[in-house]
């Protein structure tokens, strides 16, 4: 049988695979690019799925890669946005600490603002009322350089001028296996064979699938988080401006539930974060048994449900009663009434766990002979994509050099 021969193959045509590809042809456009993608049509998990929110990279550990990369992607995806006319605004965002007990920590981000180089403002709860007039807090952070945008309309643009400069884009085309020998990667999927000189792992959800079949998982697995939305009814949007977050709860390691204002002008709760039964499980239904077979497997999942078992009986609570849900927000926007939202879809988060039973909190690159893998990349990955594309490029011209 004949193969095809692609310099790069991308797996995933979410947002890094994309912008890796984009990257690529940007810097080598003699080079031919195919990007794989087994769905029919591209962005239809982790990126089309989640909260549209151009983060500022407050959260994340200073020298950490989520923290540089974040500051410089926002700042690339901005621009990114305004040459191509893409929608997208810097509307700012609040942090809201409704309790004492929680000063301490909106402090502390506000510290780690200073050292990754943010602009962050410590305001008073009559400050608060004049970004946010429906939200009550005793005191919050307000982070002026946090913005929205739609990914999805991000990932059209990249597939325009990826085609434009030669590449393309192969939907129902999934890889099936990658064997790696002295000249290349040689791809089965499901439409044919391709040998490809490098292969970039960027299946989101499935990653440490692909990267095991070349041995490059390092022991990590994706286990999916389910985030599970609502959004105001469009009589009730004006409840919210801007986008305003609770402060982060230590004993947990999502930020969880807020209120975000979207691009289109919706207004979207959430998300929680319970586990899901399978890899795209975005609904309670949803369960795939080989993947309930590797949670019961999975001792490290175990033990983090032992850690973490409190907080998460309450995050499935809240996915269950939609009044817990509500009480939730009410911490944040009191006048927030069950009749005031409605279902929104869910979103699955592809978290990472190492070896040891940890679950990743920077992002995560492997590499094999003829491959690399990005194999833990949540939030704020997507913000950051066209800087962590730009990090994979120069992967991939060190390995050439």
């Amino acid at each position: 049988m004949t193969s095809e021969h692609i310099d790069l193959v991308v797996v995933g045509a979410g947002i890094i695979g994309l912008a890796t590809a984009h990257q690529y042809l940007s810097q080598c456009p003699e080079k031919s690019v195919v990007v794989l993608e087994r769905e029919s049509d591209l962005a239809l998990h982790q990126t089309g799925r989640n909260s549209g929110v151009l983060h500022s990279g407050i959260y994340y550990a200073p020298g950490s890669m989520k923290a540089e990369l974040a500051v410089a992607g926002r700042s690339a995806m901005v621009k990114f946005c305004e040459a191509r006319e893409i929608d997208h605004e810097i509307c700012g965002k609040v942090i809201v600490a409704t309790r004492n007990d929680e000063i301490e920590r909106l402090r502390a981000l506000r510290a780690r603002a200073d050292h990754n180089g943010l602009d962050a403002e410590l305001i008073s709860s009559a400050r608060l009322k004049e970004i946010e007039p429906n939200c009550v807090g005793i005191e919050a952070l307000h982070i002026p350089s946090t913005g929205i945008v739609s990914y999805a309309e991000v990932c059209k643009a990249l597939v325009v001028e990826i085609e434009n400069r030669g590449g393309a884009v192969r939907y129902g085309s999934q890889a099936v296996t990658i064997e790696e020998s002295s000249e290349g990667a040689r791809v089965s999927t499901s439409k044919g064979e391709l040998v490809a000189g490098l292969v970039v792992n960027c299946a989101g959800l499935r990653s440490d699938q692909v990267a095991k079949m070349v041995g490059a998982a390092e022991g990590h697995r994706i286990v999916p988080f389910r985030g599970e939305y609502f959004e105001l009814v469009p009589e009730r949007r004006d409840l919210v401006r801007g986008l305003i977050y609770p402060v982060p709860d230590p004993s947990f390691p999502f930020l969880g539930v807020h209120l975000t204002r979207m691009i289109d002008g919706s207004v979207h709760a959430g998300p929680n974060a319970v586990l899901a039964m399978a890899r795209e499980g975005y609904r309670w239904r949803d369960v795939e048994l080989s993947q309930v077979l590797e949670h019961l497997g999975n001792r490290g999942l175990w033990k983090l449900a032992g850690k973490y078992w409190r907080t998460g009986a309450g995050e499935i609570w809240r996915s269950v009663s939609k009044a817990a849900f509500v009480k939730a927000l009410q911490r944040l926007v009191p006048d927030i009434a069950a009749k005031d939202l409605e279902v929104s879809p869910a979103g699955v988060r592809a978290q990472a766990m190492d070896a040891g039973g940890e679950l990743l909190d920077d992002f995560s690159l492997t590499e094999a002979p003829n491959s690399l893998h990005v194999l833990n990349a949540p939030s704020p990955a997507a913000t950051a994509s066209l800087e962590i594309a730009a990090q994979i490029v120069r992967m991939i011209e060190t390995r050439n050099s």
